[in-house]
């Protein structure tokens, strides 16, 4: 086991937990941003699920390499959706959040990848 992978997973998990919190409670910068690309409003919460699933499954993965792989290829794959959804209504300065937050995601998977 790697310990710079439960780090890369345990801080991720981290930053995927408060995004699906500040969902939860409905953070009104949250809620106008998730408005503004055209989430209707009674689908704004269930955005949490996937970013907890990922969350949790990282978490998972460090017992279990290949669920943490699984979960972190999710994370990488929801957040791509988030910046095209940005790019969708000319968002370029909307889209640094979560490709930062894909580009995070991506070091667990690579961790796991790599570290096995």
């Amino acid at each position: 086991m790697s310990i710079v992978y439960v780090v890369a997973a345990i801080i991720t998990a981290a930053v995927l937990a408060f995004s699906a919190r500040s969902i939860l409670v409905r953070d009104p910068d949250v809620v106008a941003t998730l408005t503004r690309v055209g989430v209707p409003p009674t689908l704004i919460p269930a955005l949490a699920l996937p970013k907890i699933a990922g969350a949790l499954g990282l978490l998972a993965g460090i017992a279990y390499r290949p669920l943490g792989l699984a979960a972190g290829i999710g994370v990488v794959l929801f957040f791509i959706g988030a910046v095209l959804a940005h790019l969708r209504i000319k968002d370029a300065k909307g889209a640094i959040g979560p490709a930062a937050l894909a580009l995070i995601g991506t070091a667990a998977p690579y961790l796991a990848i790599a570290t096995a």
